[in-house]
């Protein structure tokens, strides 16, 4: 892919909380049609309103066809330089996937040499070498180990969960005898795999209250750990599992909300980059004399390189390859720059590639949308070009209908789709991770990106030309355009939803790190004006949006920005905000101990209607009362709500919809497991599951 382009743990730490309660879906463009403004509409006559909530509906009707799948793209995360199946150097990575894959790629070709499933991990951080050529991955969401023995051709041992608890293992590394060490996420441990017996050592919480250790590496029998949420950089004796902290860098200021993002061991030395996949500071601390002694500005990570003859070691500094003395503690430039969002390693080291131009050994490395880059001290040689790793399908995080067309955004690996909604052919967009997506009645597409919940707009009558993730051809115009970054100054991360009001754009959002309180946020395209309201719900983020009349409703949820935030409050909440005098005119608990609203929509009713947890419920947008709601669900999993002129749609459980018409009790329409649910023009439902897009067609 938060997300990656993005803090990737924060990503898959806050989808622990959004694969549950996924953001609402702002259904079809906000209209005028409706009831009078003087109408009530609880008081005409439903007998839906008296419905038996626990009633059986009949079995599904609809027809569910798939449209394949959209997006797809390369996305290496993890990776280290190490002999390949072959003997000769390699660079290692994971590519995302489902499942992930290990790739060993030749550093003179670009080509696979090996790629290997490693079934049930979505994807690691985690890769490194053993003395021996043992290669070892530690992957995500499941938060397995996986081992590759040199002459085991293209299998991988899958070695399991180390710690029972941890489904992330964030960064591994090895000690001499190839031993394994890693550190983990949900519980922020270390763990040792003894690569001789598979005898595991769980070392426990490498710091009380931190969650993540997300970086780790051994020198000389101790390892050195950083962590999040907030920056402790901590060594600990392998042998006697006792723990010391070292004292943060000069300037850190307060480690609250900073992350150890890399740490890497080199020549007696620690060097820890304290920021997030975006360029920030990298410390050194001399492991002998106990102190800290240079900081490298503006390094861009995720890793240096191994030290080279003569002592120097390779990073990427201020957009350029670097070579750092550590002796001199001078940067020298290669002439090789980087450009995009995201310019840091997923591998770097040294290999001799035996070309004209690349005598002796050469730094080769890959970054994240599989691209190699190589240079030559020698003779100052230096490029990146594509490698032939396969591109891999992209879990659908986000889709939208439109006039023409259905939109669908990816999840982590990013990237916005253009798609035919009859045949679906899909004109595939490299870009961030997509949150939400809106067709706006200006021939244009929203798009709610992460991290710093950006908001874009793109034209959709002119090419597509991102200078961050996928630039056209030189003098090709920005598009889309950023329109709004609300990190900077009400620390946001996540624009999940979008809704247009009266010539508009409301935005609702999830916080940054580890905070509560998300925004209601209003955007004037005309005038480039904007208001951020945050806490329009104390402590709540801001998952789902609708609005009518100049009134934007939103649902909110107790999450916060991280799983590890404790909330403060026990029930989503309902709210409504009038745009022109900038005031929230009702809040309201819609379903007790219902700890989301996670979509919003207005019914061919008048009603306000909105899903949280097992619950679809109807609500007066005058006041907020609840006047009618069906428990139809058996799990908390909430979903999203849409409504056409002649029904609203709900997705409950993740694996039903149902349809509920004015008059009559809900009825089973699809019985089939997805993430998303969209809506197009009043005729057809858009599913997701994974990867796949899947449309419904709906009879009149």
């Amino acid at each position: 892919m938060r997300s990656a382009q993005s803090l990737i743990a924060v990503t898959l730490a806050a989808l622990l909380v959004a694969t549950l309660t996924t953001p609402a879906d702002a259904g079809r463009p906000p209209t005028d049609a409706g009831p009078p403004a003087q109408s009530d509409p609880t008081a005409q006559s439903d007998p839906s309103a008296k419905a038996d909530p626990s009633a059986k509906p009949g079995p599904p009707t609809a027809t569910v066809t798939s449209l394949g799948t959209p997006l797809s793209d390369v996305l290496l995360i993890g990776g280290t330089v190490a002999p390949g199946p072959d003997g000769k150097t390699a660079i290692w990575n994971v590519s995302t996937s489902d499942p992930a894959y290990l790739n060993a790629i030749d550093p003179v070709t670009g080509t696979p040499l090996l790629s290997a499933p490693l079934p049930g991990a979505g994807g690691s951080y985690a890769v490194a070498a053993a003395p021996d050529g043992t290669i070892y991955a530690g992957t995500y969401n499941n938060g397995h180990l996986y081992r590759w023995k040199p002459g085991s051709g293209n299998t991988v041992e899958d070695l399991g969960r180390p710690i029972a608890t941890e489904t992330f293992i964030q960064r591994i590394t090895t000690d001499e005898q190839g031993n394994v060490y890693g550190g983990t996420f949900p519980n922020g441990k270390v763990f040792r795999f003894d690569h001789a017996t598979g005898e595991v050592r769980d070392y426990g919480q490498l710091k009380a209250g931190q969650t993540y250790v997300k970086s780790i590496d051994y020198w000389n029998g101790k390892i050195y750990g950083g962590t999040m949420p907030d920056a402790h950089i901590l060594e600990l004796d392998v042998a006697t599992g006792a723990v010391t902290e070292l004292p943060s860098p000069p300037g850190l200021g307060d480690p609250s909300d900073k992350v150890v993002y890399d740490l890497n061991t080199r020549a007696g030395r620690v060097y820890a980059r304290i920021s997030t996949a975006f360029p920030g500071p990298l410390y050194v601390w001399d492991i002998a004399s106990g102190a800290w002694v240079d900081e490298i500005p503006n390094a861009h990570g995720l890793d240096v390189s191994p030290v080279g003859d003569n002592g120097e070691i390779y990073l990427i500094q201020a957009s350029e390859l670097k070579k750092y003395d550590p002796a001199t503690k001078t940067l020298t430039g290669t002439g090789l720059t980087f450009t995009g969002r995201i310019q840091n390693t997923r591998s770097i080291g040294w290999a001799e590639l035996g070309l004209p131009d690349y005598p002796g050994k050469s730094i080769v490395g890959t970054l994240w949308r599989g691209e190699e880059f190589r240079y030559n001290p020698q003779t100052g040689k230096s490029e990146i070009f594509q490698t032939s790793v396969r591109r891999e399908p992209i879990e659908i995080l986000s889709v939208a209908g439109g006039k023409d067309h259905i939109y669908a955004g990816g999840f982590l690996n990013g990237g916005v789709s253009v798609v035919d909604p009859d045949t679906g052919e899909a004109t595939f967009n490299r870009f961030s991770q997509t949150e939400a997506l809106l067709e706006g009645k200006k021939g244009n597409l929203w798009i709610g990106a992460y991290p710093d919940a950006r908001v874009y707009t793109y034209d959709l009558g002119k090419p597509w030309s991102s200078p961050e993730y996928s630039p056209g051809p030189p003098g090709t115009p920005d598009n889309p355009k950023q329109v709004l970054n609300l990190k900077p100054d009400i620390f946001q991360t996540r624009a999940r939803a979008l809704v247009e009001v009266d010539g508009k754009l409301a935005v609702g959002t999830i916080p940054d790190g580890d905070r509560l309180g998300g925004a209601l946020v209003i955007h004037d395209p005309k005038t480039g004006a904007t208001q951020k309201y945050r806490h329009v719900v104390q402590d709540e983020s801001v998952f789902g949006l609708t609005a009518r009349r100049g009134i934007v409703y939103g649902g909110t949820s107790i999450a916060g920005g991280l799983a590890t935030t404790p909330p403060t409050r026990t029930e989503g909440t309902v709210f409504a905000w009038d745009v022109k005098r900038a005031r929230k005119l009702w809040e309201v608990v819609p379903v007790a101990g219902a700890i989301t609203v996670s979509s919003v929509t207005f019914g061919p009713d008048g009603l306000l209607w909105g899903v949280a947890g097992k619950t679809a419920f109807a609500m007066n947008p005058r006041s907020g009362k609840v006047v009618k709601s069906f428990v139809l669900g058996t799990t908390t999993s909430s979903g999203d709500i849409v409504a056409t002129r002649d029904a609203v749609y709900v997705s409950i459980d993740l694996n039903k919809i149902f349809r509920i018409a004015p008059g009559k009790a809900p009825a089973l329409l699809v019985e089939k497991a997805h993430r998303r649910l969209g809506v197009r023009n009043d005729r057809q439902l858009l599913l997701t599951h994974g990867a796949e897009l899947f449309r419904v067609d709906l009879s009149r």
